[in-house]
C-alpha cells in the first residue's frame, strides 16, 4: 500500500517535525542519534525503499493453557543505496506477522558505509566495503571483507540479501556457527554493516579507499 503523508497522523515529536517538513532528511536523524518510533517517518524520508520476506516459520512455545503456536517473519528493508534495516514480527498469522517485521527493520534503519578497500582493485568506487566489518548475533558469526570489481557477493543467499539491500555490489564473506537461523545469519550481517561506522578513518584514507555514507547521487 502506497504511504500518504496527507493520512498520517504523527505520534512522536519526530514524526511531527517530519510531517510539518522541518526535517527533510534521514541523515539529520541518524547523524544526531534521534529516535525513530514510527515507521512513517521513514517511509516519508526514504520512500524508494524495497522489502524483502527472508523467512516465515511457525514458532511454538507451551502456555498453562496448552501449546501456542504463532508465525515469525523476518524482513530486510532497503534501497540499494546506502540504507539498510533488518527486523522480525510474531504474529498469529502469515499477514501481520510481516507487517510487524517491516514496521520493525524500518525502525532498524541504518546509514552503511561503502567503497573500495580491496588491495586488488583500488578504482575508488563505492562498489563494496572500505574495510573488514564484523557482526554476530546468537551463535552466528560473520565477517565481511571488501572484494574487487566484478566478483559479486560471495555469501549465503540471507547475507546475500542484506547486503544487496544495502547497496553493496562485491564482498567476499566468513561465517562462523550455525547459519540455518535465517533471523540470526540476517542481524549478523546487520550487525557487520553497522560495525563499519564505528571505525574512524582519517580524511586522507576517507579519499583513497573512496569511503562513502548513505546515497550515492
Amino acid at each position: 500500500m502506497r504511504f500518504n503523508i496527507e493520512e498520517w497522523e504523527p505520534k512522536t515529536t519526530i514524526g511531527r517535525m517530519v510531517k510539518e517538513g522541518q526535517i527533510t532528511d534521514i541523515d539529520y536523524i541518524l547523524d544526531n542519534n534521534l529516535p525513530i518510533l514510527e515507521p512513517e517517518i521513514v517511509d516519508a524520508l526514504l520512500p524508494d525503499l524495497e522489502e524483502k520476506v527472508l523467512d516465515v516459520k511457525l514458532v511454538q512455545r507451551m502456555h498453562k493453557s496448552g501449546r501456542r503456536a504463532r508465525f515469525r517473519a523476518t524482513v530486510v528493508v532497503g534501497n540499494k543505496n546506502g540504507y539498510v534495516g533488518v527486523g522480525k514480527g510474531k504474529a498469529k498469522e502469515v499477514g501481520p506477522a510481516i507487517r510487524k517485521a517491516i514496521a520493525q527493520a524500518k525502525k532498524n534503519i541504518i546509514r552503511v558505509k561503502r567503497g573500495c578497500g580491496s588491495w586488488e582493485c583500488g578504482c575508488g568506487t563505492p562498489h563494496s566495503i572500505p574495510y573488514k566489518g564484523y557482526g554476530k548475533c546468537g551463535s552466528t558469526a560473520i565477517e565481511i571483507l571488501p572484494a574487487p570489481k566484478g566478483v559479486g557477493l560471495v555469501a549465503g543467499d540471507v547475507a546475500k540479501a542484506v547486503l544487496g539491500l544495502a547497496g553493496i555490489k562485491d564482498v567476499w564473506t566468513k561465517t562462523f556457527g550455525e547459519t540455518r537461523t535465517t533471523y540470526n545469519f540476517a542481524m549478523a550481517t546487520f550487525e557487520a554493516l553497522k560495525s563499519l561506522n564505528f571505525t574512524r578513518v582519517m580524511e586522507k584514507h576517507k579519499e583513497k579507499l573512496g569511503v562513502l555514507e548513505g546515497r550515492v547521487l
